[in-house]
Formats: C-alpha cells, sequence, structure tokens
C-alpha cells in the first residue's frame, strides 16, 4: 500500500469502496470507509448523505442500540460542531410518522407526529425528538439506491452527546424493526446480515447484505434483545476456566466485564506483567513505562466462543499519558452487571452480525482489501493513547 495520507494512498482507498466481490452489497453513497476518531468518543465513525437534497452527516455506528437519529431542529445539540443539523421541512422527500405506525412506540395522540426518547448506557446521556421517513442515499458496486428508512429528528440531547460522543449522531445497527439493517432488508434490497471491520489504524468498513466468508469463525448469537454471545473459556497466555455472557456492542469504545470474569482475567494478565503497577481512572490495571521507553512482555489474550472458535484480542492495552508518566494499560473496565465486548476488542477483524443465521462471525482481516487475501498480523503490543481527562467509555 502507498504511504499513508499520500495522494496514492487516498487514490487506492476511493478504488477500493467499489470493490465487492461481486455480491449484492449495499453500503454508504460517499463510500464504505469508517473512521475511530479517538476525540469523539474512540468510537467508529461513517459519513453517510440522507434526504432531498442530500445532506451528509458524520455518525457513529452503534450495534447496541436500533434507531437511526441525527441533530435537528436543535434545541439542545453538540455545541460548537461544525457539521450540519437536518431540517425535515427542506428535504422534498422528508415525512413525518404518525403515531399509528406500528414501529411508533411512545405515547402520542393520533394527531400528532410519533416522538422518541432513548436513553443509553452512558450516565444521563440519551436523544429525543420525533421520528420522520426519509430518503438514506446508498450505492451498490454499480448503481445508487434510495432507500426509505426511518430516522429520528433529534432536537434535545444530553450527556456524552453534548460533549464528544456521536455529535452529528448515531446509526444504530441492532436487530429491532426500527433499524436500518432490518428496514433494508424488510424491503428485499440485502440479505439480512451487515459487516463492519475494524483496522488496526483506526480505518474500517461497512458492508450491508455481507454474510463473512466459508472460512469465517461463527458462534450463534441471542436475540436479548442485543447481539449476545457466550464465552465458554479465556487464553491469558494460558487457558483459564472462565465463561460468561456478552454483548458485542460497538457504541462502547472499551470492554466492560462483571465479576468473577473481570478480576479472573485481570489477576491473570497481572501474573504475567514486569512493570510497575500504577492504577489510574477509569482502568484499574495500568503500568508504568520506565524512561527507556520499553515494556515487558505482554500475555496473548484471546476468547473461546461458543461453537470452539477462537476470538484473538489483537489489541489488549491502550496507553496513556498524563504529562509526567508513560502508561498501558489493559483496557478492561470493571462492570456491575452486563458484560460488553467493546470496540477495542473487535479491533484487527471483520466483523459480520448475521441476523439471518443468527450467528456472528469473525476473521481477522485487513480492511483494505475487500478481497479478504491479506489477514492481518497479531500485534498485541500496539495500541492507540489517549487522555485520561478525555475519557468517554459509552456513546
Amino acid at each position: 500500500w502507498p504511504e499513508i495520507g499520500s495522494v496514492d494512498y487516498y487514490a487506492v482507498l476511493l478504488d477500493h469502496d467499489r470493490v465487492f466481490r461481486g455480491r449484492v452489497l449495499l453500503t454508504f453513497f460517499g463510500g464504505n470507509e469508517t473512521f475511530r476518531i479517538n476525540s469523539l468518543g474512540f468510537l467508529h465513525y461513517a459519513l453517510i448523505s440522507v434526504g432531498t437534497p442530500s445532506v451528509n452527516f458524520l455518525v457513529a455506528l452503534d450495534t447496541g442500540s436500533d434507531l437511526f437519529w441525527i441533530p435537528c431542529n436543535c434545541t439542545d445539540c453538540a455545541p460548537n460542531i461544525e457539521l450540519h443539523i437536518y431540517n425535515p421541512s427542506r428535504s422534498l422527500t422528508s415525512r413525518n410518522v404518525p403515531c399509528g405506525n406500528s414501529l411508533c412506540k411512545d405515547d402520542c395522540s393520533q394527531e400528532d407526529n410519533c416522538s422518541y426518547k432513548v436513553a443509553y448506557v452512558s450516565a444521563n446521556t440519551g436523544s429525543s425528538g420525533f421520528l420522520v421517513e426519509d430518503v438514506l442515499h446508498l450505492i451498490t458496486e454499480d448503481k445508487e439506491v434510495n432507500a426509505v428508512v426511518m430516522l429520528g429528528c433529534g432536537y434535545s440531547q444530553t450527556g456524552s452527546f453534548l460533549e464528544s460522543a456521536a455529535p452529528n449522531g448515531l446509526f444504530g445497527l441492532g436487530l429491532g424493526k426500527i433499524s436500518v439493517p432490518s428496514i433494508l432488508a424488510g424491503q428485499g434490497l440485502i440479505a439480512d446480515s451487515f459487516s463492519l471491520c475494524f483496522g488496526l489504524d483506526g480505518i474500517g468498513r461497512i458492508s450491508f447484505g455481507d454474510q463473512g466468508d466459508t472460512d469465517q469463525n461463527v458462534t450463534p448469537f441471542e436475540m436479548n434483545p442485543m447481539y449476545n454471545i457466550s464465552v465458554n473459556e479465556v487464553y491469558v497466555a494460558a487457558s483459564m476456566d472462565t465463561s460468561f455472557s456478552a454483548i458485542f456492542d460497538t457504541g462502547t469504545s472499551f470492554t466492560y466485564l462483571s465479576e468473577p470474569a473481570y478480576t479472573s482475567i485481570c489477576e491473570s494478565f497481572n501474573s504475567y506483567v514486569q512493570d510497575s503497577r500504577n492504577s489510574r481512572v477509569p482502568f484499574e490495571y495500568c503500568y508504568t513505562i520506565g524512561s527507556d521507553r520499553n515494556i515487558s512482555w505482554i500475555p496473548t489474550v484471546s476468547l473461546t466462543m461458543k461453537g470452539g472458535g477462537q476470538f484473538p484480542v489483537n489489541k489488549p492495552i491502550v496507553f496513556i499519558s498524563d504529562g509526567s508518566d508513560l502508561m498501558y494499560c489493559l483496557s478492561i473496565i470493571k462492570s456491575l452487571d452486563v458484560n460488553i465486548i467493546g470496540q477495542n476488542f473487535m479491533t484487527g477483524h471483520r466483523i459480520v452480525f448475521d441476523r439471518e443465521k443468527l450467528i456472528l462471525g469473525w476473521k481477522e482481516f485487513n480492511c483494505y482489501d475487500m478481497n479478504g487475501s491479506n489477514t492481518l498480523p497479531i500485534k498485541p503490543g500496539n495500541s492507540i493513547s489517549m487522555n485520561p481527562n478525555k475519557y468517554i467509555p459509552q456513546a
């Protein structure tokens, strides 16, 4: 590949947008690239196009929720963000959703538009507004597809949405009937499946209708109502008799585990690390890097899923600098209840959410190579840098 950032690099990247291996896949009109933006909550974002005339939005991709919403006629939206605001009255293809619509869940009179109010995992984080139907501009390998989808006109956001996470909208990819994958499959445009690729360098891909490759690993998921999988065993330099169920959630930046899995995995990791412990919030297991800037051996981490497939964790650590010390931390956070496999554990994989077969597929993948001929090397020592004072773990 050409040098990152060069003209040739972007030329090749754009050329790869049109490569879909002959399968009937859909992606966003502007291309299938996604980007991890560290300053916006460490989430992956995609540029989408909505309405007539079309308006672009930079939305966070979230498999842990259903609704696709964008800032609209704002009363409380992210401040100082030079991004578009949606106005349904300016779109020729926008239609209000009445209360009688089967996807309208909130209480309202038959004369009013269908309102919505969604709360998210992060403290005091939510979005509210009303539902509309409008065109989402998509492409196949050779033609444009204007799909009518339901979206939230979000005039009021709270919590993390006012700070740095998803300031220009959230693209719900969950199992609910209101999610865009459900709508596209219901219209017969795609197979009821999609894939997300998370590159080691923060570049990714999204493809609707993608059911993966025959050589990918798979595990069943339960509809509870999110993508809930079972981990039968954990490997931290050696096999551990640790099992748990967890949600695969791209809208959560890091991985959350409850007891006893949290302590079992973290203490096993700690037993192999030789660097000095230096715990910092929000991560409990952090280690100071010496003046020589060398770190000790980092144990390999992998998960054995139900069905026996091995899921290697390519980036189990993050690097943190507080101005005086440079540290690395095991990027797992203690949860009081639910277990969440966050986006950091998905790095270096193409993850397939096959809702038709109710299976989660994965394969170590080079997100630049949509033909799948190259796989990614395992480099657990590489990671992202972060400022702990700007840490926002979940959208």
